[in-house]
């Protein structure tokens, strides 16, 4: 359901229809004929790893606060996906990292978002609760509080990573959410 209600060029009220030569309803501008196309925004992370063990992050901010999560976030206009990781790893654990290869695209449809992962290895032990962190652990596999990670596509993004790890591979994994409790 769109959530643009003015034209951004000339402030009028928009209209919900399918513009001609398009399949889908957007808003459009019924005043100036602007189209306003609304994508889904992009949410890039990375799993952190420093000698065997996985820096999680426990979150300080809404949704799920208090419930643990790889360091991710939104990407920036003008940013790469693997700069937005390690950024993302530095604003949320104060840590540096080597954003590795690819993990996981998970496709979160409910929440209009797409959530890009990375591989990730530490440069060092550091690290600490940023802003949005209440706090940060190095986790075992089996230390892992699997019931409490705070989003679906975290959780299949720690499964997938650990698997691989297990297995001596690196596989990209491809994964829908169409609806979640969290």
């Amino acid at each position: 359901m769109s959530t643009i209600k003015f034209c951004s060029n000339c402030g009028h009220t928009v209209t919900r229809k399918i513009p001609a030569g398009d399949q889908l309803p957007r808003a459009v501008c019924e005043h100036c004929g602007t189209v306003h196309y609304e994508n889904p925004r992009v949410v890039v992370g990375c799993v952190p790893e420093w000698e065997g063990r996985i820096l999680l992050c426990r979150r300080a901010i809404e949704p799920r606060r208090g419930y643990w999560t790889a360091p991710a976030g939104f990407l920036e206009i003008g940013e790469s996906v693997h700069a937005a990781a390690a950024r993302e790893t530095t604003e949320e654990a104060m840590a540096e990292v080597e954003v590795g290869t690819l993990l996981s695209v998970v496709n979160v449809l409910h929440a209009a978002q797409v959530h890009v992962m990375f591989r990730a290895r530490m440069r060092d032990a550091q690290h600490g609760a940023g802003a949005e962190s209440l706090e940060t652990a190095l986790f075992q596999e089996s230390e892992i509080p699997w019931g409490d990670i705070a989003f679906a596509s975290i959780h299949f993004a720690l499964q997938r990573y650990l698997t691989d790890r297990r297995e001596r591979l690196e596989r990209i994994h491809f994964h829908d959410i169409v609806h979640s409790a969290h």
